[in-house]
């Protein structure tokens, strides 16, 4: 089956301007997301789509694939749809910009909920929290797991609520929560409809693009894993990152 991995990556971040061009020990940001995404055993083609000249050359630079998307795209997932479209891929993995730890074992993961159901129209890797920081911080993403780890709803809340818990300190000893990586696994349909689709009131609120999927009604499922991974949002992310490749 051909899967193809599509990274999308956008200059001008807010928090973090030039994102995908900082440096990591010698190699851009870009290139180590893209070396990570070279060890899945199960992807055949790695895109980046990207509306920057600066990061088209860098990809060429270390003789990676990129094509030029339009500036007007909303979203990296509106950037992924558009290459997907150009290309004959029945397996879309969008991988983003800013994960240079992704674990290939989590591409995969997700790519199998895919191949090894056909109920699922999404697939996508969360990891259960262990630290109350991570629970009750925003920017991580927390999911509610439904049967066959479907994913009923996505929120930068804690959830669920636990009602009858007296500290919510103890939330986390009390039940299993899960956070959510930002990797997402499509069946090329599901991902050429994404710009067609109503952009929910949830999604507006909660500044989540996976739940305009779940509003219309798309079945998102999930690889439990227990990799971890450092998304870089800001300057203390990257330097957490280019320490942990200082020791690899």
């Amino acid at each position: 089956m051909n899967i193809a991995a599509i990274i999308p990556a956008r200059y001008n971040s807010q928090r973090l301007p030039a994102k995908p061009l900082a440096d990591i020990l010698g190699k851009s940001m870009i290139q180590r997301v893209y070396e990570r995404a070279t060890l899945s055993e199960k992807i055949s083609t790695i895109i980046v789509a990207t509306d920057d000249e600066r990061i088209q050359r860098v990809v060429e630079s270390f003789d990676g694939n990129v094509m030029m998307t339009p500036s007007s795209l909303v979203s990296g997932t509106d950037r992924v749809a558009y290459v997907s479209a150009k290309i004959g891929a029945e397996i879309i993995v969008n991988i983003q910009g800013d994960e240079p730890l992704i674990n290939p074992e989590v591409i995969d993961g997700s790519i199998d909920i895919l191949l090894s159901s056909e109920e699922a129209q999404i697939g996508t890797a969360v990891k259960r929290i262990t630290n109350n920081d991570e629970l009750i911080n925003p920017s991580v993403v927390k999911v509610i797991l439904g049967e066959k780890h479907r994913a009923l709803y996505f929120s930068r809340s804690v959830i669920p609520f636990i009602r009858d818990s007296e500290n919510k300190t103890d939330w986390i000893k009390e039940h299993a929560f899960y956070k959510h990586f930002g990797i997402y696994v499509y069946r090329r349909g599901a991902l050429l409809d994404f710009p067609k689709l109503k952009i929910s009131s949830a999604e507006e609120a909660e500044k989540l693009e996976q739940l305009r999927f779940l509003a219309n009604g798309y079945n998102i499922s999930a690889y439990i894993t227990t990799h971890d991974s450092i998304p870089v949002d800001t300057n203390d992310d990257l330097e957490k990152v280019r320490k942990i490749f200082s020791k690899l």
